[in-house]
């Protein structure tokens, strides 16, 4: 069932994504070669704490009940989303995918962005310039009266214009009182399909692009890698559905 959110409710919404997009400018100058993606976690976990919010990714568990054990997804190159901090060194080359949840007074946000680092392949810049265009064009499509659908053929018409694949096994969500609730949004599809948005849906929506081709494989209880191994992009923003313009909660 899609919950229609209260204007009380998207009060809440909007202090969370507030909240989250500060964690990102605290995250961003150490998203470079050199930097433990253990301290990016740290600062990004201290950083909604201090705002009275919680980290929505700590502990959330996946379908078998497996608690996610840090506050970011870290997600390298080939790793399209739930990848973890583990440690790792961030390397120049290196394309990674930077995803950030936070809970507010019971209600979450979510939002991604990938960094490039240092100098990257040309093919690899335009992958992560791609992809930012792709939620950008899926977020015009979010407006009160238009179908669902219309957010992912947006997505996927602009993907596959610049030769890039869309991973179809993992979609967008509503969001609210749940990280994840109805409706799915994926990303493809033909227009003119599925649910009409209406005013006061709150949804995630998120291109994940991949440099080769669509198919994933899970590995372990969260990474989720292309089988190829080849790079994927992902940018995430929550949003409120308007009679107009969508309305971004997460910048």
């Amino acid at each position: 069932m899609i919950h229609i959110k209260s204007d009380a409710e998207i009060r809440l919404m909007r202090k969370a994504g507030g909240i989250l997009a500060s964690a990102f400018r605290a995250a961003e100058p150490l998203m470079i070669a050199g930097t433990n993606a253990d301290e990016v976690d740290r600062v990004v976990e201290e950083t909604i704490r201090s705002q009275n919010a919680i980290p929505a990714f700590k502990n959330h568990p996946n379908g078998d009940g497996v608690k996610f054990p840090y506050s970011v997804c870290f997600s390298i190159d080939a790793e399209v989303v739930h990848g973890m901090p583990r440690g790792r060194i961030i390397q120049n080359g290196q394309i990674i995918g930077l995803d950030i949840g936070v809970i507010y007074e019971g209600y979450y946000s979510d939002s991604a962005k990938t960094f490039a680092i240092g100098q990257v392949g040309t093919r690899e810049a335009e992958l992560i310039r791609v992809t930012r265009e792709c939620l950008e064009k899926a977020i015009i499509e979010a407006t009160a009266g238009a179908r669902l659908s219309n957010i992912g053929h947006a997505v996927q018409t602009h993907a596959e214009a610049h030769g890039f694949s869309v991973i179809r096994e993992l979609v967008g969500h509503g969001i609210g009182r749940n990280l994840w609730e109805d409706p799915q949004v994926p990303n493809y599809g033909l227009p003119g399909k599925g649910p009409v948005l209406r005013k006061n849906m709150v949804i995630a929506i998120e291109p994940m692009i991949a440099l080769g081709g669509p198919e994933v494989d899970m590995i372990g209880d969260w990474d989720v890698l292309t089988r190829d191994r080849k790079p994927a992009a992902h940018f995430e923003h929550t949003l409120v559905i308007t009679d107009g313009s969508a309305d971004i909660l997460t910048i």
